[in-house]
């Protein structure tokens, strides 16, 4: 009943996420934001929603095991991104490059990838280093301090969004039932809460699942929680991304994992800065120094705009060494 508890966290993460992710692409529209801002800001929000709960809720809830739940999930986001997310989107450039406009070649906004990566850098190495023991003044104003970044970046990214997106080239709104004609500010709203509220839900059941299943098989919480979770909830960032690629929407692809690598520095490492001990273990300390490792060669290879087989091995070993690394902890 466990696993099957455990499905259904996922089922409702992942749906929320989908009728999230499609809202607020149409907000992005509504509000003239550019690609760049819609992919890094709007839909990178809105797709690393479902892990950026789980820690939430793990601390309200109160369980035993809510900080370890709360710590695994916010440090094992930003690996996941920087190992798993940037293997299927280097892998889409190599598989769709028959059907691309250009190929295998990434042809992101360099700017993007400059600001996304460069800061995603600095503010993960700058959680890190406060999780080494850090007396709680400094890390609270340390939390203070990666909030504050945030916004920051979120006001430099919508004001160099680029052009709007045009209605062809986004998904049609799944609560408008006409498909014909844009959809109204309320049907957009409504589906916006109707997913956050899916998101909710499945991280509230998750957590609780989690925990239970760490207890059966002996295995620390935040083990679990830095592989299981970050694994599980962002799926959309993936499956957008490749769908994108495809399209050969690059800078939609890019910045939507790009721009969730920076929320995820910030905006959850704050609240485990501010409402745990942030003491990081090696587990963390391991996922954390990965994730910086990946995140460094996708600066590299997005910059240069190719992306080859040997980056995409690069990704896959560092994520299957991590996994290798919790397994035999």
């Amino acid at each position: 009943m466990t696993v099957v508890l455990l499905l259904v966290s996922f089922a409702l993460i992942l749906g929320g996420a989908v009728l999230f992710t499609n809202a607020v692409e149409w907000l992005g529209k509504r509000l003239g934001f550019g690609h760049g801002a819609v992919g890094s800001l709007l839909a990178a929000v809105g797709t690393a929603l479902p892990e950026s709960l789980i820690p939430i809720v793990a601390l309200v809830g109160g369980a035993s095991s809510g900080e370890d739940v709360a710590i695994g999930a916010i440090i094992g986001a930003p690996f996941m991104l920087a190992t798993v997310a940037m293997v299927l989107v280097g892998g889409s450039a190599l598989v769709f490059a028959a059907r691309r406009k250009t190929g295998r070649t990434i042809n992101a906004d360099p700017g993007l990838v400059r600001r996304d990566l460069g800061a995603f850098l600095i503010l993960l190495t700058v959680a890190l280093l406060l999780g080494l023991g850090a007396p709680e003044g400094l890390r609270i104003a340390g939390g203070i301090v990666l909030f504050a970044a945030y916004v920051l970046y979120a006001y430099i990214t919508v004001r160099g969004g680029g052009s709007p997106a045009h209605d062809d080239e986004l998904s049609p709104l799944t609560f408008d039932p006409t498909k014909d004609d844009p959809p109204t500010t309320l049907q957009i709203a409504l589906q916006v809460i109707v997913g956050l509220g899916l998101i909710v839900a499945g991280a509230e059941l998750f957590v609780e699942e989690l925990v239970v299943i760490a207890q059966g098989l002996g295995i620390g919480a935040l083990a679990l929680a830095l592989v299981l979770a970050p694994l599980a909830t962002e799926l959309p960032e993936k499956a957008n991304s490749v769908f994108w690629m495809r399209q050969s929407k690059d800078s939609l692809a890019v910045g939507n994992i790009t721009g969730a690598m920076v929320f995820q520095s910030t905006i959850p490492v704050s609240v485990g800065l501010i409402f745990t001990e942030w003491e990081l273990n090696r587990f963390a300390l391991a996922g954390g120094a990965l994730a910086l490792a990946g995140g460094a060669l996708a600066y590299v290879a997005l910059r240069r705009g190719r992306v080859n087989a040997p980056f995409v091995v690069a990704w896959l070993a560092l994520f299957a060494a991590f996994v290798a690394f919790v397994a035999l902890g």
